[in-house]
């Protein structure tokens, strides 16, 4: 990571949500967590499947695809911010392809188990919300004008890029339309969704 960073001139760099069947919050990921906070890169999480539900996945529909990359997501994020690994990498920037998977649309409910059932929730440091809007980024590929609103509505424009999963099946040739859909976005909301916020992250003036 170093050396495509300072050597090559690299802006981030791309993971799964798992690896080898392993948590990302798991410590022995720890010095890529530590290194990606030092480096100032942000790192693109895209799933592969998720491989803990396969047995549940197969069939038509090909769902491991349709759910299970988004919930590989929403797991990854999920172990990230209740394991306490974004605490101990505050600056750690992430960006989440599919806007998130399913984090964003029931949050609420992460957020009512710190509060209410706080046993459970021991390394967390605040609510799970709040990573959010704070070290998390997620891609625009949400497919529904309401669902991009509800993300934008739950993280806050300056949180979303634009996303467009090219060149896979899976993938919109108009996305650029579909983040214009949302009428209630600003001229600067709309600036910062189709480029500035993305720019700023990979350190491109």
């Amino acid at each position: 990571m170093k050396h495509a960073v300072n050597e090559l001139d690299m802006r981030g760099f791309m993971i799964t949500g798992s690896v080898n069947d392993e948590e990302l919050s798991n410590p022995r990921f720890h010095p890529f967590w530590a290194a990606a906070e030092e480096l100032g890169i942000v790192i693109f999480m895209h799933p592969r499947n998720f491989p803990a539900g396969q047995s549940r996945l197969n069939g038509n529909g090909r769902l491991d695809n349709v759910i299970g990359n988004p919930l590989e997501t929403t797991v990854a994020l999920s172990h990230l911010i209740f394991e306490g690994t974004l605490d101990k990498y505050p600056g750690v920037k992430i960006c989440a392809a599919h806007g998130g998977g399913y984090l964003a649309s029931y949050i609420g409910r992460s957020d009512h188990c710190v509060t209410h059932a706080s046993m459970f929730c021991e390394a967390v440091e605040k609510l799970p919300s709040e990573y959010l809007q704070q070290q998390l980024y997620f891609d625009s590929l949400v497919y529904t004008k309401e669902n991009l609103r509800h993300l934008i509505a739950t993280v806050g424009a300056d949180r979303v890029v634009i996303g467009t999963d090219f060149p896979f099946a899976m993938g919109t040739a108009d996305a650029i339309d579909h983040v214009l859909s949302v009428d209630e976005l600003s001229d600067d909301e709309q600036a910062a969704i189709l480029g500035k916020t993305a720019a700023g992250l990979l350190g491109i003036a």
